[in-house]
């Protein structure tokens, strides 16, 4: 090989590979998907938005020096016990992913944790003061318990040692009185769902006159269940009477805040529900516990065979795609509602100007300069019209000089006749009729029939 051969190998450029937007941006962002695919990451909330109709929620999440977007999806959102906010220290668990339609470096965030206060303590202040706020918690909007009750309704778990309290206490006091259980969940994620519809079916079915919600003491974990939105404005929007009788008497949930009456512990609701009552008879309800427990198992079968197929990898690319046009449309949605918000403020400040310069403008004066030239244009009007009327006159009279002149009528009046033959055709010739032919003369004045006796 020559020295130049060897020269031109050394100096021999790369070949260029050209990248299409789009490629590049996947392969990047296949890239750090696989590289930080699950993270902890620690930083302050800014910027939080969340959208009401996808439930996805939007933040930033930063530090002193450094930023970075992210979003929780609703499926993981619905399962948060708090609301994040602005200025809340909170450590992120998820995976680093690009939002291609932008080409934004994002957090796809899965589970959020504050710092400092526990996630359930925050999740309880906050709605707390929600509803505090609405006056969910107002005395003036309780109902009354029944002094007498005929039929209590139970919500709580079959299991639980707080239904057999509440049980022993009725029975000792008050044997004849019938009592209908519900069976629920008092602990875990189906809990709340569960208290909820037991509530809803004593209501709907009219068969209790109050209704007692129990549930034994527990951790701050084991009573969350109490502490659910939708559970709290269940049992206030109850048009019977609801006792809460949970944990201990120093255990305090949501729902001891908006029930007609607070029980210390389920013993008590028992006795409070039916106080004026001594003697008790002997009344008891036969659970279907069997069927209860083969409703449980079939449900966690289900729920285990659904959890199998969201696993599924072809699951989990839908519902990728899903979620990416989801942001892209709540991306549109928020630059839409910018721009309204935009247009809004250019007309308000069109019609401020306009405003002002009405407030400066007299009426009065032109509407006078309005008038003085109407009058003027309007006298101006009625002359030019005159003279054309006059003009026209003459003309007129001039072209019906002109008519008369020329009126076969005037020359009938210096002794001419019009001669028509009998089809009432003008006689011009002589060869038009014939010796004996019937003739009519127009005259001035009247007409003459006539008979033609020669011609000439």
């Amino acid at each position: 090989m020559s020295f130049a051969d060897q020269l031109d190998f050394t100096f021999k450029l790369p070949e260029r590979r050209t990248w299409v937007v789009r490629d590049l941006v996947a392969a990047v962002r296949t890239h750090v998907e696989r590289e930080y695919a699950d993270i902890w990451v620690e930083g302050e909330i800014s910027n939080f938005r969340a959208q009401a109709a996808s439930g996805h929620l939007y933040f930033t999440l930063k530090d002193e020096d450094c930023q970075i977007k992210a979003v929780m999806f609703r499926s993981q959102a619905r399962l948060l016990r708090f609301r994040p906010e602005n200025g809340m220290q909170l450590v992120l668990r998820g995976r680093v992913t690009v939002y291609e339609k932008a080409g934004d470096l994002q957090l796809l965030a899965e589970y959020l944790e504050p710092k400092g206060a526990g996630a359930l303590q925050i999740a309880f202040e906050q709605l707390k003061a929600k509803l505090q706020a609405e006056g969910l918690f107002e005395p003036s909007r309780k109902k009354t318990i029944p002094a007498l009750p005929g039929r209590i309704g139970v919500v709580t778990s079959p299991q639980a040692a707080a239904l057999r309290d509440i049980l022993n206490i009725l029975h000792r006091r008050h044997h004849s009185a019938n009592v209908l259980i519900f069976p629920a969940q008092v602990q875990g994620e189906a809990a709340a769902k569960e208290i909820i519809t037991g509530v809803k079916f004593f209501n709907r079915a009219r068969s209790v006159d109050v209704i007692i919600v129990a549930r034994g003491g527990g951790s701050a974990e084991d009573l969350a269940a109490f502490n659910d939105e939708a559970l709290a404005r269940a049992v206030a929007a109850s048009e019977i009477p609801v006792i809460s009788a949970i944990g201990h008497e120093t255990d305090f949930t949501i729902i001891d805040f908006v029930a007609d009456l607070r029980a210390p512990t389920p013993s008590a609701a028992a006795e409070l529900v039916i106080r004026s009552r001594q003697d008790l008879e002997e009344q008891t309800i036969a659970l279907h516990e069997r069927l209860a427990r083969a409703m449980r198992y079939r449900l966690l079968m289900a729920r285990q065979v659904l959890t199998e197929a969201t696993q599924h990898g072809a699951f989990a690319r839908m519902m990728d795609g899903i979620n990416q046009r989801q942001q892209r449309l709540d991306d549109l949605t928020f630059r839409l509602e910018k721009s309204e918000r935009r247009l809004i403020e250019q007309h308000r400040r069109r019609w401020e100007r306009a405003s002002a310069a009405v407030r400066h403008y007299d009426a009065r004066r032109v509407l006078s300069g309005i008038k003085r030239d109407l009058t003027s244009h309007t006298a101006t009007l009625g002359a030019a019209m005159k003279t054309a009327l006059l003009r026209n006159r003459s003309r007129l009279e001039q072209m019906e000089h002109q008519l008369k002149a020329l009126s076969p009528v005037a020359i009938l009046e210096r002794g001419y006749a019009l001669v028509f033959d009998s089809s009432g055709k003008l006689v011009k010739d002589s060869g038009q009729v014939s010796t004996g032919d019937e003739i009519f003369a127009k005259l001035a004045k009247g007409q003459i029939v006539a008979r033609v006796e020669r011609k000439e």
